[in-house]
């Protein structure tokens, strides 16, 4: 690695075999390649619908101090936060998207005589976060094909994972890429499970699509589980993803270790100003995850039709099988000259697979009939 990189030997030896996170592709970066105008982004998972109205008044607002530093401790922001969650601003840690918190807690616990269990088919930061703190990585084995939840999390074989130097189990509800999930009573007996040395991140970036009616809030759960964290964002469903701001609530304790971790400034102003105002905008939210709901039935009456299968989802996507590496690799270029953009998974170990989010009735229309076309070129 030296003859590409002349200052690779200087770096910490955990770093020197880290990949830099792959994001999706973005719609300028299609326009500039291919030389197209009209372009749709399916890759993200962001909300089409974008953020409520009442946040570009309140973006506008906050340029009045843009000159000044962001207030560091979020203040209003952690007071809004904790009296909608119902927990104690003690309880929160702020950062610059779920991800920033996701390497804080990796910062906080892990270290090169310790390890972290994750799923193989979970979201990459886990395994980036761990590798970069020089910790050993447990992998556990996901759900085969033809389970009930094929891909999902095997909790049984992250259980066996865990011994004396774990620190952190990373478990993502629901996951991405896959967007299976777990059922309360299985993440409980989990919890139960745990002993006392043992921090398990629960990553619920995509809580608000996949909330069930009448379903317990896993906040609840904080007192039972101290050693539990729960990782929420703005950046989803709330439509704030371009701003960056996410956050964790656990025990007191847990947060002011965190905190401590924390960069100063880590939030800025135009992101706390934009979510306190979607906080505000509950309605608003709410029509989103409706959108969301009859954006992915329409995704999914359309895949049918060209005989594609997915994966079962609660998030705002699907991961699409289209039955060869080859097969899918084919289809996401054509899909990329047609000016549609989703993202391939063969950095995830699912090559065969497309990920595809959830927008607009026009914007999934387009996207299937593109597939047809595909199809019928093959």
């Amino acid at each position: 690695m030296s003859a590409i990189n002349p200052h690779s030997d200087l770096a910490a030896a955990a770093i020197r075999g880290l990949a830099p996170y792959q994001p999706g592709k973005p719609s300028s970066e299609l326009r500039r390649e291919y030389g197209l105008r009209d372009v749709i982004k399916l890759a993200s998972n962001e909300n089409p619908l974008g953020p409520s109205p009442t946040v570009k008044t309140a973006l506008l607002a906050a340029f009045d101090e843009i000159e000044r530093y962001p207030d560091g401790a979020c203040f209003e922001l952690r007071d809004a936060l904790a009296s909608h969650l119902q927990v104690t601003p003690q309880q929160l840690t702020l950062g610059n998207g779920s991800n920033d918190v996701l390497v804080l807690l990796a910062e906080t616990f892990l270290t090169e005589r310790v390890s972290a269990v994750y799923d193989q088919y979970s979201f990459v930061v886990y395994r980036l976060a761990v590798q970069a703190c020089g910790a050993q990585a447990h992998v556990s084995q996901a759900n085969p094909r033809e389970h009930a939840m094929p891909l999902g999390h095997d909790l049984a074989a992250m259980r066996a994972l865990v011994d004396q130097n774990t620190r952190l189990v990373f478990i993502a509800n629901p996951n991405n890429p896959t967007g299976t999930w777990l059922e309360h009573d299985e993440l409980r007996g989990f919890l139960r499970d745990m002993p006392e040395h043992v921090i398990t991140v629960l990553d619920e970036a995509y809580l608000e699509y996949a909330r069930q009616p009448g379903e317990a809030d896993t906040l609840s759960w904080l007192k039972e589980f101290p050693q539990l964290v729960i990782v929420r964002t703005f950046s989803k469903a709330y439509g704030l993803a371009g701003l960056r701001i996410g956050y964790c609530v656990s025990s007191p304790s847990i947060a002011e270790l965190l905190n401590r971790v924390r960069q100063p400034f880590n939030v800025n102003s135009l992101a706390q100003q934009a979510a306190l105002a979607a906080l505000a905008d509950q309605q608003w939210l709410q029509q989103g995850v409706a959108a969301n709901a009859a954006s992915l039935l329409q995704l999914q009456q359309g895949l049918a039709k060209l005989g594609l299968r997915w994966i079962p989802s609660r998030g705002n996507f699907l991961l699409v099988d289209f039955g060869s590496s080859e097969n899918a690799a084919a289809c996401n270029e054509y899909l990329l000259r047609a000016g549609v953009i989703v993202r391939p998974v063969a950095n995830y170990g699912l090559p065969a697979y497309l990920r595809i989010t959830a927008g607009t009735e026009e914007e999934i229309q387009r996207l299937l009939q593109a597939l047809a076309q595909f199809a019928d070129s093959r």
